[in-house]
C-alpha cells in the first residue's frame, strides 16, 4: 500500500529529525495540522511548501537559520510554512521548566486539534503536546506511537494541491 508507505516515511522523517535535534539540543516547535485548518497560522510564517524530510526540518531549526525561532506547520505530507507565530497560553501556573516554545505549543493545541512537538534547546527534552496536555521526556518510539495514533490513522494525506485552508 503506497499511501501507507508514504505516511510511514513522512512520520519517520519527522521523528528522526526530532531525535537528532534532541541529541544536539537544537530547539524546535513543530505543529502537525489535523482537521482544524491552520491557514491563519501558516500565513504568519514563510511559505516552504516542501516534502517532509529529516534534513529540511533540521536545517530550518538550525540555530543560525532565519526561520529557527518560530513554529513549523506540517500539513499532510508537506512542510507548509516555517517561522510561524503561534498563540501563547495564558496559563500562569505552568512549570518554570517550560519556556516560550512550550507556552506556544500549549496555546496552539488548545486552539486547534493539532499535535505539537517541542524540543527544548536548554535540556534537549522532547515534549508531545495535544489538547493542552504536555507529555515530556518523549523518545523516538513514543513519537512514532503518538503520531500514528493521534494523526496519521485518523486523516489521509492531503491531496498534492494542499486544498485545505
Amino acid at each position: 500500500n503506497l499511501a501507507f508507505q508514504e505516511e510511514m516515511e513522512c512520520l519517520n522523517n519527522i521523528c528522526k529529525a526530532v531525535s537528532n535535534m534532541q541529541e544536539k539540543k537544537i530547539g524546535a516547535l513543530i505543529v502537525i495540522e489535523r482537521k482544524t485548518p491552520l491557514g491563519d497560522i501558516i500565513d504568519t510564517g514563510t511559505s516552504v511548501d516542501a516534502a517532509v524530510s529529516t534534513e529540511l526540518i533540521q536545517n530550518i531549526f538550525y540555530p543560525k537559520s532565519p526561520l529557527h525561532d518560530g513554529g513549523m506547520v506540517i500539513r499532510g505530507d508537506r512542510i507548509a510554512s516555517a517561522g510561524c507565530i503561534l498563540p501563547l497560553t495564558a496559563n500562569n501556573e505552568l512549570s518554570s521548566q517550560l519556556g516560550t516554545r512550550h507556552r506556544a505549543a500549549i496555546g496552539m493545541s488548545k486552539n486547534s486539534d493539532a499535535i505539537v512537538l517541542v524540543v527544548s534547546e536548554e535540556t534537549g527534552i522532547i515534549s508531545i503536546v495535544k489538547q493542552g496536555a504536555v507529555t515530556r521526556y518523549a523518545d523516538y518510539d513514543m513519537l512514532i506511537d503518538a503520531l500514528k495514533d493521534y494523526y496519521w490513522h485518523e486523516m489521509p494525506l492531503n491531496d498534492k494541491k494542499g486544498a485545505r485552508r
